[in-house]
């Protein structure tokens, strides 16, 4: 039978869009028989495709290779990819931005115009923001290699106030905020969960023993990775109800600046953390809407005494003496 390309990439998508398959289920997929199919897994191999048999089943699978084969792309897909291409080229991680450039430049080359306009116009509307920490790819990657494999990941740990300190942590979760990574983990000396962010992290070689994973402190790693970012570092620790949806709360306040958390369709619990009140204030006035301070008591007589300038700072108003 004369080999078809068409249908080679058929099965080769269908392939790569599920781990297993038998040989009847492939063969009525593509309106075959079940020898064809024999046939087309062979070419597949022959062109450097690690097709695996699953044995009992007469199955097949696609296997790790040595080198990376190409891969088919619906539509979707392959803008999705650009976007991160794009988003890499400019974003945050070190070291990568020259080799997103290229794979951004080959994956274009071979889009159909249609794509490539959509890909073109949302180049052309990014603009890069400075400010994100930078991060290298390699201490990334052993991080996640950590996460993944459940070893115990010693590393040099820089604080805010320039002090380092060496760190035996059980990593669970990589989190990204948009303008910086973080790692929630386990701190072993300290018997208790810490988050650390990873510019700041330098892993020692080699990785420590496997561990049990604990239970998560809580299941939304984000959301406690937030709390740990924007409250507990600080002097200062408020929990506000917001008189508004957690949605438009959100819109304002992002998870570098504070946590929200839904207390219904029309309100919301807000939890931050500052060294300075003044700062405090500044977040929640920022949000517009009606709020209620639960707590710290300080920072209710903060805005008390803040009220009182605001008020006296109009036209004709009468100032307070100064003492």
């Amino acid at each position: 039978m004369r080999e078809t390309p068409g249908r080679l990439l058929r099965l080769l998508s269908l392939m790569q869009n599920r781990n297993d398959w038998s040989g009847a289920e492939l063969a009525e997929r593509l309106g075959v028989t079940v020898r064809t199919v024999r046939r087309d897994i062979e070419r597949l191999r022959a062109l450097g495709y690690p097709v695996e048999t699953t044995p009992g089943t007469a199955g097949y699978r696609l296997g790790v290779g040595a080198a990376l084969p190409p891969l088919l792309l619906d539509d979707e897909e392959a803008v999705a990819v650009a976007i991160g291409l794009r988003t890499a080229a400019l974003g945050t991680v070190t070291g990568i931005e020259e080799a997103s450039v290229r794979a951004l430049a080959k994956l274009e080359r071979f889009l159909p115009s249609r794509l490539r306009h959509r890909i073109a116009a949302l180049g052309d509307a990014m603009v890069p923001m400075a400010g994100g920490a930078a991060v290298d790819p390699g201490v990334l990657t052993t991080i996640a290699r950590a996460c993944q494999g459940r070893y115990r990941l010693r590393f040099d740990y820089r604080a805010a106030d320039g002090g380092v300190s060496v760190r035996d942590a059980e990593p669970y979760r990589l989190v990204h905020s948009g303008r910086r990574w973080y790692l929630l983990a386990f701190d072993v000396d300290r018997d208790d969960w810490r988050t650390f962010r990873v510019d700041r992290i330098r892993p020692r070689a080699p990785d420590g023993p496997r561990f049990t994973p604990r239970p998560l402190p809580e299941p939304d790693a984000a959301g406690y990775t937030s709390l740990g970012i924007t409250t507990r570092p600080y002097r200062y620790r408020a929990r506000v109800t917001f008189h508004a949806s957690a949605a438009e709360v959100s819109a304002v306040l992002p998870p570098t600046v504070a946590r929200v958390e839904p207390d219904g369709p029309h309100r919301c619990t807000v939890r931050a953390g500052a060294d300075s009140l003044d700062v405090l204030a500044l977040h929640l006035g920022a949000v517009g809407v009606e709020f209620t301070v639960h707590e710290p008591p300080e920072l209710v007589e903060h805005l008390d005494r803040l009220a009182g300038r605001l008020l006296r700072a109009r036209p004709g108003a009468r100032r307070r003496p100064r003492e």
